[in-house]
């Protein structure tokens, strides 16, 4: 149960900042939905690229990356 309270805030803190990053103009709540998805997204990419996070800063890094990575896909289908 606490691993998952803790994804879930470090999703939500890596979706605000991608969203910083990006300048999105989406809301928060968009912001962190990508965020969470973006750990996964994250994730994903690293397995493939051999990358992984070994602590909460690492996972964060990821998840901003692939925060990232949807934000700019959420633009693309999206405009």
């Amino acid at each position: 149960m606490w691993s998952f309270i803790v994804s879930l805030i470090i999703g939500g803190v890596s979706g605000w900042i991608a969203g910083q990053i990006m300048k999105s103009t989406h809301s928060t709540i968009i912001n962190i939905v990508l965020g969470l998805l973006g750990g996964v997204v994250g994730g994903f990419l690293g397995s493939l690229i051999g990358v992984g996070a070994t602590n909460w800063i690492g996972s964060i890094l990821i998840s901003v990356v692939g925060a990232c990575i949807l934000i700019w896909v959420y633009r693309k289908l999206f405009k």
